[in-house]
């Protein structure tokens, strides 16, 4: 079947950045935040009518919500698909100032509920609408006696927009007009956008210009290291600051509490993944083997694998979605119908072209209850993967868009179950579908590139930032020492395998940068292995279980992840073994690859 690889942007809003229609949404919200201010301000928690008045709060905040967050994802989309419409800037401005509006009515609602008496709020929580969303509630209330005064935290929000969202804003800014020069082999120099360089730089099969590409990658971001540096150390900076006007104990407890895990529960993963990692640098040296190096380079890890006459697997664009809603058809009606869906209307936005902001993600949009996918599609079977793994992240979001808005809030961790479930399934399924040794090997190669993203980048990331808030809470931390910072932590989580290394990774990686999640990366690794227990019980009782994977996602809201593991999977992600399980699963295709590969090369 043939697919569009392009958004549909017209049937959010017609005309662009420019849209009467954008305009008219942002007015009516304004409107309706005013509205809401009046009830908030003449709300007393304490009368008799608390259940029916609490919930008409609630009603409006969600109009609100959507109708913001409706324009806000539509304008993201545009700006990240479209870098040079200036307007876009524009209109991001007025949709921060509303967010800025309701983060400081936040406060004064959960203020309200922090006042309430324990037992009054237990009686309240008695209401059966209530009782619905209690585990939200709860947790709105629990954080609320953190806050500062009113005024205190009117004046943050206010500041946040031109603080913390504003560097985040100006990396983004800086990094869009970034290029990168390329020459090919007829001697054509281009300028590739930094998503375009940072595709071919690790996906292509020709060595050295994946090595030259990466010497002029690392010159753009050294160049730039002094801006970018400034921007992270604020970041932080701020982020600190806020950590510490809130009672926090230590940068961990803000991206913990946030991802609804213990420490106990951290500790044990990366125990598992430290424990293991001979199994992982055991394939770095037989990958280097194959492509007749003696240690990979950094750019080198993510290299495609192509054995004898055998060519590296290629995929157009039809070629992905048929192959992805076949292999989802295996595992159940609903993943595939919904996957369909989002193929054939536009949620899609894959096109390989310049002007283009790098890397994928998924987004809402919560009026229409739909999300949308971006990417950039250039046939590997990695970007396959990655189509799989976003779609994966809009189904988790399908299957609850029915419940109270308020329990739809699943944090990021868990959010990575979903999407890395479906990655494996396609993973699983390039692999089986390999004619020969030889395409099996470089298919399970393309698998293992997310077993060592995982267990070694992410890895290297977690170590890099856990380092540098520790020594940025005494004060700013020089370029120099960002880069030594990074390459030790890489060095430890690769175990100095590599024959060269990133220094500017901290600068190159958007993740550091976002304003909104502090440590936005370990919960990747979880996700990973936590979708990999899920896997495996699919593996042993396929029939049915749909319906138990379903029922999973659905509660990823309402849970704590040690309960959800409990409940769902009957599992203690406090322990070691737990997530040492889900290594030894994707360590059997290690074995499979050094075994096959040792055999060819007999």
């Amino acid at each position: 079947m043939k697919y569009q690889d392009t958004w549909d942007l017209e049937s959010i809003f017609k005309g662009g950045t420019t849209s009467e229609e954008v305009q008219t949404t942002l007015s009516a919200v304004k409107e309706n935040i005013d509205a809401y201010t009046g009830h908030l301000t003449s709300w007393k928690s304490e009368s008799a009518n608390d259940a029916s008045a609490l919930l008409e709060l609630l009603k409006q905040q969600e109009v609100i919500s959507k109708s913001l967050g409706q324009v806000g994802t539509f304008i993201n989309m545009w700006h990240d698909a479209f870098m040079d419409d200036e307007h876009a800037s524009v209109v991001k401005g007025q949709v921060m100032e509303l967010y800025s509006e309701i983060q400081q009515l936040s406060t004064v609602f959960t203020k309200k509920l922090v006042a309430l008496s324990d037992d009054h709020w237990r009686k309240l929580l008695q209401d059966d609408a209530l009782k619905e969303i209690s585990f939200s509630l709860d947790e709105i209330r629990e954080q609320g006696k953190r806050l500062l005064s009113e005024e205190e935290e009117k004046l943050i929000a206010k500041l946040n927009k031109d603080g913390i969202a504003a560097w985040s804003d100006l990396y983004n800014t800086v990094g869009s007009i970034m290029t990168i020069p390329f020459t090919d082999k007829d001697g054509k120099t281009t300028e590739l956008s930094i998503g375009q360089a940072m595709n071919k730089m690790y996906a292509d099969p020709d060595e050295k210009v994946r090595a030259e590409l990466f010497e002029e990658w690392e010159k753009v971001w050294t160049k730039n290291g002094p801006v970018f540096a400034d921007i992270l150390n604020h970041l932080a900076g701020y982020r600190l600051t806020l950590q510490e006007a809130h009672g926090r104990k230590g940068h961990l407890e803000e991206p913990l509490e946030y991802n609804r895990m213990t420490e106990e529960t951290l500790n044990a993963m990366w125990s598992a993944v430290d424990a293991q990692k001979q199994t992982f640098l055991d394939y770095l040296t037989q990958k280097a083997k194959l492509l007749g190096m003696e240690k990979l380079g950094w750019q080198d890890v993510d290299a495609p694998v192509a054995v004898g006459a055998t060519k590296p697997t290629r995929f157009t664009y039809d070629e992905a979605c048929d192959f992805i809603i076949e292999n989802f058809a295996l595992f159940g009606p609903e993943l595939t119908d919904f996957t369909k869906h989002a193929l054939e209307n536009r949620w899609v936005e894959a096109e390989d072209r310049s002007n283009k902001r790098p890397g994928g993600y998924c987004t809402s949009l919560p009026e229409f209850e739909e999300s949308r996918i971006f990417m950039t599609f250039t046939g590997s079977p990695s970007d396959t993967s990655t189509l799989a793994h976003e779609l994966g992240h809009a189904f988790h979001s399908h299957v609850m868009k029915d419940l109270p808005e308020l329990n739809q809030g699943y944090a990021m961790n868990v959010a990575e179950t979903a999407s890395t479930f479906a990655e494996t399934i396609i993973a699983d399924a390039t692999v089986k579908n390999a004619a020969t040794d030889e395409e099996k090997i470089s298919l399970l190669a393309n698998k293992l590139e997310g077993a060592t993203a995982m267990f070694m980048n992410i890895r290297a990331r977690f170590l890099f930032e856990d380092s540098f808030y520790t020594e940025r809470a005494k004060g700013i931390v020089s370029e120099k020492r960002l880069n030594e910072l990074m390459v030790k932590a890489q060095k430890e989580a690769f175990g100095d395998r590599l024959s060269s290394y990133h220094p500017h990774f901290w600068a190159a990686k958007l993740h550091f940068f976002i304003d909104s999640v502090p440590f936005y990366n370990f919960p990747y690794t979880f996700g990973y292995l936590f979708s990999l227990g899920i896997y495996a019980e699919y593996l042993k009782h396929p029939e049915g279980f749909e319906g138990k994977y379903i029922a999973l996602l659905r509660d990823t809201g309402s849970m704590k992840v040690e309960d959800l593991a409990k409940k769902h999977l009957d599992v203690d992600v406090t322990k070691q073994e737990f997530w040492a399980a889900g290594i030894e699963l994707i360590g059997k295709d290690v074995e499979e690859f050094v075994e096959l590969t040792n055999q060819l090369q007999k």
